[in-house]
């Protein structure tokens, strides 16, 4: 029997995948716990339409992140901290202040977690920081850091 799964189903597939079962597996577990439906015409027909719904909008994410990455290499985002007299930061600058930062300057809104800066920002200057934006798209951002 052909059913559809609702939900991720150990040992037999992943949320939306069309598997062939058993007949008693299907009817007296499967579709009682509501873990998968019959693979009728009309819920095939659903099944595509999410399914190309999904990649629709994983390719509008794409070209947006792609837009961004293309956006970030022309921007910079100055930062003001204390330091001392060798350029030395007392404390860092970290992926928090970065993204605070670039949304008040640029209104680009990231989240901290999608920037690569292991230990921060330590000196005066200019710094390259990479940002993963999305699966596979990775933007570089300048970050100057000034002296207060």
């Amino acid at each position: 029997m052909q059913v559809i799964l609702t939900r991720d189903v150990k040992g037999q597939g992943k949320k939306g995948q069309m598997v062939n079962v058993s007949d008693g597996y299907a009817r007296n577990y499967l579709l009682p716990r509501g873990l998968a439906e019959p693979a009728t015409k009309s819920n095939i027909n659903v099944m595509k339409g999410k399914q190309e719904s999904l990649e629709y909008k994983k390719k509008v994410e794409l070209e947006e992140a792609n837009a961004i990455a293309e956006k970030m290499k022309e921007i910079k985002v100055v930062l003001k901290a204390k330091a001392g007299e060798n350029g030395k930061l007392f404390g860092s600058v970290t992926s928090k202040d970065v993204a605070e930062a670039l949304t008040s300057q640029h209104h680009i809104k990231l989240d901290k977690k999608k920037f690569v800066m292991p230990d921060g920002i330590k000196t005066l200057g200019t710094t390259t920081v990479d940002v993963k934006i999305y699966t596979g798209v990775v933007g570089k951002l300048n970050v100057v850091v000034e002296q207060i």
